[in-house]
């Protein structure tokens, strides 16, 4: 066996390890129950140890991170379950079936919380959008729309940013919402002498290996990794979404487990070691659509559309014909037993048996973290002075991929299946959904900027926090919590460790700032190809609550309205969009975060939305001040006339955290600039909305753009790199 190990990848020091705990060598299908439940991908080896140092309590948490899903309490009875996930390396191998099950998966992950998936959000990553990569960003956007349309739970929102770092190893992450009642919030577990349901799809030889797979670097010859890449079937998916939520309703069931990654075997093990038992599973019982499978192949397949369900006692017969009904198998193929083994059985033989908590506590790292010499040379590099037409440098800021229109992306994903969605995508910085038959609604926003946390993984993991916060807050929100996607490199290089670990502080420290607790996430490590990692990647999804009665939204909306910068009015050319736009470059420091400074200017907008005192707010972020004006003037096609008193493109293009544009009314201005300034925050008075024109007073004389013409350029880019 020793040698077999050495041929799938098994470090020799890990052999001897499982060999430790086993007393004796694994057998065949053993070794590759290890394989996969010690992958990075399952057992966390390099994160687990710094993950714990996140804060992860918070008066609105019912449930935090280690299960399927984070929950956390809204109000009046209801609570909402979300998580982020990633589904990079199928992605990057077969991007539409890639992307498609990505989103199948994290639906799963939110029902077995026993919530109603209510809605979706991607945060994707390619390489500039030529060639292969957007041969990638079509198939992704395709996937995602065939999977959310067709099982009818709406995309309601996103990130997408294009950066070089992506080219070889795009990224794909999911973020799902859920809606469910407190007392109905269902976890992994399962009492002793109860029967295990699978219950969904047949399996399948598809996804073998897929956790393995996700746990390396991808290889050149990508066509011998499709046997990795699940097949998913969004009405299949709509099915096991009803049955399963049906089955929770009824009080049916004790315990429910997503089978993701690895398959029954990490689906079973997990609830057997997180119900302190063990688990005897017969193979033969498991439904297949395929003839002749291995004892390996049935434990290891990913077929998608597949759960597990723990019956509660005397409920079996009623849970089975609820699946019946749907037209789906439930078949009893387990049971949990005292002894705390994973055992399987295939044709009357134990085929397996090895310690659930040999199997679900792999070892883990801490490894040699050194900085890379050449990224501390670049954000020791500062940026040349810069000298450009402003006129000329907005429309062309507003072109670039990463700052042009998404609507080419989002009007392929259905945003109002469920008739929840309140904020559709494009008319505000976070999506917003309606808890009917109240007055609450749910903020949700994801969002990261890979030039910061590369030049600064610490610093760049505390502004993903941030602004995903302010996103939120700007609608009128309270962050309540986040989900985080980590992707990163190999952790197994002194370089890739040390990005991991900043990116874990950066968030550390953000979190406890800004008083919002992890409750959920995920982690992608082996994130690079040819030796290339990427960017480390920490993709933050924030969830608020708020009152639908006092919201805003980000677009112009009546003319002879203040419009009101809060925040300082200079940003800086670190690591900016402006600065790769006009130079090529991507040096600097990003700019510097006052977290308690961030905190009090995001509390400020939501007591100001609060009040009544504003509708119309927006986060300034990529492309400064002027972008963010323009975006604001998009929606309803209102200008505005403005003033900005600070020489240089710093000013009207400079990147800066905490800074806000909201709109007052003029008679209601004196009230809320008295707020800020209790609270000592600066701000300015810019201008004035009305018009159909964006008019900019400078120290160096006025400029002054169309609208219509603006917004024109703005929405081509992107819709000619999808529709070509």
């Amino acid at each position: 066996m020793e040698a077999l190990a050495k041929e799938i990848g098994i470090p020799e020091g890990e052999y001897r390890e499982m060999v430790r705990r086993l007393g004796r060598e694994p057998n065949r299908v053993e070794l590759l129950l290890f394989k996969v439940m010690w992958s990075e991908h399952c057992a966390y080896k390099n994160s687990r140890p710094l993950l714990k140092e996140l804060p992860k309590e918070g008066e609105a948490v019912l449930q935090g991170p280690g299960e399927n899903a984070g929950v956390v309490r809204l109000g009046e009875g209801w609570a909402v379950a979300f998580k982020i996930e990633s589904h990079n390396h199928p992605s990057a191998v077969e991007p539409f079936q890639g992307a498609a099950t990505g989103v199948g998966g994290i639906l799963r992950d939110i029902m077995s919380m026993g919530a109603r998936p209510i809605a979706l959000l991607d945060s994707l990553r390619f390489g500039p959008p030529e060639g292969r990569s957007r041969y990638l960003f079509k198939g992704v956007v395709s996937g995602i729309a065939f999977y959310g349309n067709a099982i009818g739970v709406p995309t309601v929102g996103g990130d997408l940013y294009f950066h070089e770092g992506y080219r070889e190893n795009p990224l794909v992450n999911a973020m799902c919402l859920g809606l469910l009642r407190e007392e109905n919030l269902k976890r992994s577990r399962a009492s002793l002498g109860r029967p295990i349901y699978y219950a969904g799809a047949k399996t399948g030889r598809d996804g073998i290996g897929g956790a393995a797979f996700a746990s390396r670097e991808l290889r050149e010859e990508k066509e011998e990794d499709r046997p990795a890449v699940q097949v998913g079937d969004p009405f299949l998916g709509k099915l096991l979404m009803e049955a399963t939520l049906e089955a929770i309703e009824n009080d049916l069931v004790e315990g429910v487990q997503d089978m993701g990654a690895a398959g029954l075997t990490s689906s079973l093990a997990e609830l057997a070691h997180k119900s302190g038992l063990g688990v005897e599973l017969d193979l033969d019982r498991v439904p297949t659509r395929e003839a002749g499978m291995a004892p390996e192949e049935l434990l290891l397949s990913e077929s998608q559309e597949r759960m597990v369900l723990v019956p509660k006692e005397g409920k079996e017969a009623e849970l089975e014909e609820v699946f019946r009904r749907w037209g789906l198998d439930c078949v009893a193929v387990a049971r949990t037993i005292p002894e705390r083994v994973f055992r399987v059985l295939f044709r009357g033989e134990v085929v397996a048996e090895v310690p659930t908590e040999a199997l679900a506590e792999a070892p883990t790292y801490v490894r040699l973290a050194q900085e890379d010499p050449e990224v501390q040379r670049l954000r020791e590099t500062p940026p040349p002075p810069l000298e450009a037409d402003p006129k000329e440098v907005l429309a062309r800021l507003l072109a670039s991929p990463n700052l042009a229109s998404r609507e080419a992306v989002y009007e392929r994903y259905d945003h109002q299946v469920g008739t929840r969605t309140a904020l559709v995508p494009g008319k505000g910085d976070a999506a917003i959904l309606w808890i009917k038959g109240t007055n609450l609604g749910i903020a949700a926003k994801v969002d990261q900027n890979p030039r910061y946390s590369r030049l600064h993984p610490r610093l760049g993991a505390m502004h993903a926090l941030a602004e995903a916060c302010r996103n939120v807050s700007v609608v009128g929100a309270k962050p309540l919590a986040y989900t985080d996607g980590l992707n990163l490199g190999s952790p197994e290089t002194p370089e890739g460790y040390y990005e991991l670990k900043e990116t874990l502080e950066g968030l550390k420290e953000a979190s406890a700032a800004l008083g919002v607790p992890v409750v959920s996430g995920n982690v992608s490590l082996y994130n690079e190809a040819g030796g290339k990692r990427i960017p480390p990647t920490a993709m933050v999804g924030v969830v608020g609550v708020l009152d639908l009665g006092r919201r805003a939204e980000m677009g112009f909306r009546r003319p002879g309205e203040v419009v009101v910068l809060l925040g300082e009015e200079r940003g800086t050319l670190g690591a900016s969009e402006v600065l790769y736009l006009l130079t090529g470059l991507e040096v600097g420091h990003p700019p510097a975060l006052d977290l308690e400074r961030e905190k009090a200017v995001q509390e400020a907008i939501q007591e100001l939305i609060a009040l009544g005192l504003t509708d119309t707010a927006h986060d300034l972020a990529e492309g400064g001040l002027l972008v963010a004006l323009a975006e604001m003037a998009f929606p309803y096609g209102l200008g505005a006339t403005v003033e900005v008193r600070e020489e240089g493109l710093e000013a009207l293009f400079g990147e800066a955290p905490s800074r806000i544009l909201f709109t007052v009314a003029k008679d209601r201005l004196k009230e809320a600039t008295a707020r800020l300034e209790t609270q000592g925050l600066p701000y300015r008075i810019l201008g004035e909305t009305g018009g159909k024109t964006l008019t900019v007073l400078t120290p160096k004389g006025v400029l002054e753009w169309e609208v219509a013409e603006l917004k024109a350029i703005w929405q081509r880019p992107l819709r000619e790199v999808l529709d070509g």
